[in-house]
């Protein structure tokens, strides 16, 4: 317990917190214990080890969580950690539902809080799909084949930007759906512009 300084800004937001408030510091209080610089960013707690993000806390309707920014590394020898969802590639979360049950796994949440800023210490990172990988949907295939222009803009957006549209067009179960969503975004991809530009 070498180094508990707190972040004002961790302070004000636990302060406003309504729900998880006692979940919340009591992960804090563990997580400390273990180090790491506390800071605020994407709107919640999150601690990092020479400067390298290791994990956050936050919360939703049904829990709140730890998340592990490279969780994926981890062994997860308990298989505690969770995928979000399908496309959330690298991170991982442990969820939890009241006080109690962080308590009892005060020890267990170290030894992967350690395990966590070993994987960064170690340098290592996680290996994401490439573009390429992602299934381009049928819909958009074929506009990509029947307009060239939109074919070079598309290719010309940033992997990530590409890998939006990608998962956001191959959502809907229904062709029409998919179609009606490419024909919505062609004049933004045509502007170089990303799903949320």
């Amino acid at each position: 317990m070498t180094n508990r300084r707190v972040n004002p800004k961790v302070e004000e937001f636990l302060s406003k917190a309504k729900k998880w408030k006692e979940e919340y510091e009591t992960l804090r209080n563990i997580v400390l214990d273990c180090e790491l610089t506390e800071e605020f960013k994407w709107m919640h707690p999150c601690y990092t080890y020479d400067t390298k993000n290791i994990l956050l806390i936050h919360g939703f309707k049904e829990y709140c969580a730890i998340l592990f920014h490279k969780g994926a590394l981890l062994k997860d020898a308990q298989g505690i950690l969770i995928q979000q969802t399908e496309n959330v590639q690298a991170a991982r979360q442990i969820r939890f539902t009241n006080v109690q049950e962080i308590v009892e796994m005060e020890t267990l949440l170290k030894a992967y809080i350690y395990e966590a800023i070993e994987v960064e210490k170690a340098g290592l990172e996680v290996n994401f799909k490439k573009t390429t990988e992602f299934i381009i949907p049928e819909e958009l295939q074929n506009k990509l084949n029947a307009i060239p222009a939109l074919k070079t803009a598309f290719e010309a957006l940033t992997p990530g930007r590409q890998r939006a549209y990608l998962h956001y067009f191959s959502e809907p179960k229904q062709s029409k759906t998919r179609e009606s969503r490419i024909d919505k975004y062609m004049p933004q991809i045509l502007d170089g512009k990303g799903l949320n530009d």
